[in-house]
């Protein structure tokens, strides 16, 4: 299976990601761009985004990247850091700004923006099996 499609098989039978409403915007080998809008239904009780919206979306992201190189790849270790506060109707985007793959193990940052604002930062680990992706 090709790198940019494997993303979309994972989409396709995820259906927490699903619910979430995240949709791939683009998608290549080591770089995948996704999107979502926040809804009523994942606000706190401040009337803000819960912090696991950001969260979802950038670990989303971060394993759809992992997986473009064809092996399983899997997540060991995993941070964010929240910047802003997100408002029912906001549309993130999350996309990888860095990432270091060697034979076991991948490194990626991703940030989310809300349009062109910084709204978190987040880091992630992953071990690369040698299982790879079928079609």
């Amino acid at each position: 299976m090709k790198g940019e499609q494997i993303p979309h098989k994972m989409l396709s039978e995820d259906p927490f990601s699903t619910w979430m409403g995240i949709e791939i915007l683009e998608c290549e080998i080591g770089r995948c761009k996704v999107g979502m809008k926040v809804r009523g239904d994942m606000l706190n009780s401040m009337g803000k985004a819960h912090g696991g919206i950001s969260y979802t979306l950038a670990d989303t992201a971060f394993g759809f990247i992992a997986n473009t190189h064809g092996k399983y790849a899997v997540s060991i270790e995993t941070s964010i850091n929240h910047i802003e506060a997100l408002n029912e109707g906001d549309y993130l985007v999350a996309e990888s700004v860095i990432e270091k793959v060697n034979n076991k193990l991948g490194f990626n940052i991703i940030e989310v923006k809300r349009g062109d604002e910084l709204i978190a930062l987040f880091k992630g680990v992953v071990y690369r099996t040698q299982k790879d992706w079928e079609e």
